[in-house]
């Protein structure tokens, strides 16, 4: 396959991610109890650093939430902002990771998601407090507990299960990562 057309496909799905990224949050928004728990904006994003590399990932996860904060409004301000830097971490660190494991690809998964799961949220935490470090308000500890993982634990537990079955699917249809570069020489 020629490089320019390994770019145009990768630059396709970083797209499709992006709009995703952008619808998913009104379907789980009709869960008025859990809808924004189910971090729907956060499972494109991974999937884009797994399908089209940490730089794709990092980029849609930057632009999503400050796209979807110009279009619809939501995630406010300053929320949209701290988001942007959060998924973009979780674009990069998946991509890099699970780009440079060589172990079994359940493992490497899991790894890469997890190391990811953990870099946006101390990422998220990071700019949340120099954001409120400018106003009033003062950025617990509590308040990095809470808005990282308690209330973000629905959408871990679906992450942790939807990510790998579908990468499963993937690889049994004969997707493989980096097989655009064995493709090339």
């Amino acid at each position: 396959m020629k490089i320019e057309n390994i770019h145009l496909k990768k630059l396709t799905y970083a797209a499709l991610f992006l709009s995703l990224g952008l619808v998913l949050p009104f379907l789980t928004g009709q869960i008025p109890q859990i809808g924004s728990m189910l971090l729907p904006m956060h499972i494109p994003v991974l999937f884009c650093g797994l399908i089209c590399g940490w730089q794709y990932g990092a980029a849609v996860g930057f632009v999503l939430p400050l796209l979807r904060y110009i279009l619809f409004g939501m995630p406010m301000m300053p929320g949209a902002l701290s988001m942007a830097f959060e998924l973009a971490s979780y674009g990069l660190v998946i991509g890099l990771v699970y780009s440079r494991l060589r172990l079994r690809k359940i493992v490497s998964l899991y790894i890469s998601m997890i190391s990811a799961m953990i870099a946006g949220r101390v990422v998220w935490g990071a700019v949340q407090t120099v954001i409120f470090s400018f106003g009033e308000k003062v950025f617990t500890f509590k308040m990095f507990l809470a808005g990282a993982f308690l209330n973000a634990f629905p959408g871990i537990v679906l992450q942790l299960v939807l990510i790998p079955a579908v990468m499963a699917a993937l690889w049994r249809a004969g997707y493989e990562y980096g097989s655009e570069k064995k493709a090339e020489t």
